[in-house]
């Protein structure tokens, strides 16, 4: 963690549940995925850093889904019309939530973008990163095999 520069929570606490819809179709809910380690990617289209580290997370999640991680990018664009174009685009593997009035992105105290949050198997906020990371590493992938364990 110390590699990638994580920030580890001060006391141990369970991530807030949410439920976003996905601009496919469909929801995602947090709790749903319990027993499983869950990134999520706070992110917007207008957002460079936030796009230019897709295929990092992209990768890194099809490297560990069958493990049981489960990568969730929920944009924070107001205009969730702008999102579906974009995501259609491109093949990525993981599902992408929609939260335009930014409740979600609030609750976790998002201050920028893009900010990633990993959750573990009992749901536990275990490390956040400000900022964008390089996700498809030897780093990144310890990190989330560590919690895959």
């Amino acid at each position: 963690m110390k590699e990638l520069d994580l920030i580890r929570p001060s006391r141990q606490k369970l991530a807030e549940d949410f439920a976003l819809a996905m601009p496919s179709a469909g929801s995602f809910r947090l709790s749903e995925h319990r027993g499983k380690v869950v990134m999520i990617n706070f992110w917007a289209t207008w957002c460079a850093p936030c796009l230019a580290e897709m295929p990092a997370l992209d990768a890194l999640y099809r490297r560990h889904r069958d493990a049981g991680f489960v990568l969730v990018a929920v944009s924070v664009d107001t205009d969730p019309k702008l999102v579906t174009p974009w995501v259609r685009e491109r093949s990525l593997a993981f599902p992408v939530a929609l939260d335009a009035k930014m409740r979600v992105a609030e609750t976790y105290g998002v201050r920028a973008l893009p900010s990633t949050f990993l959750v573990d198997r009992q749901g536990h906020l275990v490390a956040l990163a400000l900022g964008p990371r390089h996700w498809d590493t030897r780093a990144s992938h310890a990190v989330v095999e560590g919690l895959l364990r």
